[in-house]
């Protein structure tokens, strides 16, 4: 090759690099400008938690040790992931956050990239079907480990689709590894199973599914799936993970009670996207792709999955950029581009880097800013107040403060975003208590708290007001503070060390 023609193809690698670099970094520039929904995320304070008690005690928590059900078998099935986040959070505080929610998108935007790319090939349609990937998904644009399952389930199915390209098993055996640690990072490894499941039945139904699709032998996707379900056992609890996944998906309440579990509101352009990119793959998978029997079922299963639940609508946002990618047909300009080969990759992660932390001091993000985002959703001055005073005793608390309260009073509070550990009986008392329903007096959590605390325009705590049980030590805008009284001394020095602090503002 000439070297000006070298140095030509050089140059549009390096150009197409930097371009993807930009690409990349988007969607951490969404998490910089609303750095809000990465601190006021209802589940960091009990993740920030329990990595905290694995620290401490060495040891991986059989029982739950943050709330006040008595003993209750609990497994941190996502103990990788909140020991990485409490790190980063000993390093960096809540700014920590923002930049670990920040990175771990880029690390996804990448992956998505890297699967469309080498599906078709285009780069201009690649970067579109990235870039509505991203824009689908920012709803979830929070530091949750369903982030790291987000980037598992992309490289899973770079992985496989390769494998059916080629028609070679050899790159299968990453899969096993990578099982491994998405087992200790999030319960949800399970839907890469399923993948990886269906994947294995392909060449089954061939046999009367007519179809072109070509692929690895049965017997070695079979090994393969059979190696990663092992590959799940290596984690502290073994297959006791299973019990979990059948716990968390046999709760039909939580599905109506929990606003992440809910179906999507389409209220948003990025929900009427997603409703877009499946109708588009829908017809793909009809008219070029002629059904192919991996890409239906695993469309059938993103369109249950992620219709049914706002929190795994990745699945078929995903799912549907790959069948786009892989069944489009090329443009009469298209032009099939080579994968960028490992230096303009790592020119386009450098880039992507460095936009990032220049966008982090543009935006001068601080620890101080993000704790007063923080109190705007959260009962951070009453939190203070109770610990200065030193009030004690069995919480009362919402749904959305319990991973909060947690965090920061070490108190056993009554509820909190586990779903799993209360079941559909306790959050369905919990969510009509604070809405004041008439069996609200009734409830037994309420009965035997020692400290009662929630927004302070909640309609319990209205309630609690004329309430002779409860004696209100603290309120501020965001929260009221209520002591339990008792006969003789009991917490009568503790209701007017904190009614000195009482504040209405």
């Amino acid at each position: 090759m000439p070297m000006r023609e070298a140095g030509s193809k050089r140059s549009e690698q390096a150009a197409r690099a930097l371009v993807v670099g930009l690409l990349c970094s988007l969607p951490a520039f969404v998490c910089l400008r609303a750095p809000g929904t990465s601190v006021i995320d209802p589940d960091l304070g009990w993740h920030l938690s329990t990595g905290a008690w694995i620290v401490q005690h060495r040891a991986f928590p059989r029982f739950d040790p943050f709330s006040r059900l008595s003993a209750a078998p609990w497994q941190a099935y996502s103990w990788l992931f909140e020991l990485l986040l409490l790190k980063i959070y000993e390093w960096f505080g809540l700014k920590g956050m923002v930049l670990f929610t920040a990175a771990v998108l880029v690390a996804i935007a990448a992956a998505v990239y890297r699967l469309v790319n080498r599906l078709g090939g285009d780069f201009v349609r690649s970067l579109l079907l990235t870039a509505a990937v991203m824009l689908c998904m920012v709803r979830i644009y929070t530091p949750r480990p369903w982030l790291f399952t987000i980037l598992f389930f992309v490289l899973e199915l770079d992985v496989l689709m390769r494998a059916r390209q080629t028609g070679s098993s050899r790159g299968l055996l990453w899969l096993p590894p990578l099982f491994v640690l998405w087992a200790n990072i999030h319960i949800q490894f399970i839907d890469g199973l399923l993948v990886l499941g269906i994947a294995a039945c392909e060449p089954l139904l061939a046999r009367w599914w007519k179809s072109d699709a070509h692929g690895p032998r049965a017997r070695n996707l079979w090994a393969i799936l059979l190696a990663c379900v092992a590959a799940t056992f290596v984690n502290p609890y073994g297959p006791g993970l299973y019990k979990v996944a059948e716990t968390l998906t046999s709760q039909p309440a939580v599905l109506n009670m929990v606003s992440e579990m809910q179906s999507l509101p389409f209220r948003s352009f990025s929900d009427f996207l997603l409703l877009f990119m499946a109708l588009a793959a829908s017809g793909v998978l009809f008219r070029y792709l002629r059904l192919a029997p991996f890409e239906t079922l695993l469309f059938a299963v993103a369109a249950v999955l992620s219709f049914r639940s706002q929190r795994d609508l990745w699945f078929m946002a995903v799912t549907a950029a790959m069948i786009l990618a892989a069944g489009l047909p090329a443009g009469p300009t298209a032009r099939r581009q080579a994968p960028l080969p490992v230096w303009a990759g790592s020119l386009g992660g450098i880039a992507a880097a460095a936009l990032v932390l220049a966008g982090t001091a543009a935006m001068h993000l601080s620890n101080a800013s993000l704790l007063s985002l923080q109190a705007k959703e959260y009962p951070v001055q009453a939190v203070e107040a109770i610990r200065q005073r030193h009030t004690s005793g069995a919480l009362f608390n919402t749904y959305n403060w319990g991973g909060y309260l947690i965090w920061k009073l070490g108190e056993p509070v009554s509820i909190d975003g586990r779903a799993g550990l209360y079941g559909d009986d306790r959050i369905r008392r919990s969510t009509e208590t604070w809405s004041g329903n008439p069996s609200w007096a009734s409830d037994p959590d309420l009965a035997s708290a020692s400290v009662v605390i929630g927004p302070a325009d909640d309609a319990l705590t209205q309630l609690l007001r004329s309430d002779p049980r409860f004696t209100l030590a603290y309120e501020d805008k965001t929260a009221a503070v209520f002591i339990a009284r008792h006969d003789g001394k009991g917490a009568g020095g503790s209701v007017a060390a904190l009614q000195q602090g009482v504040s209405r503002r």
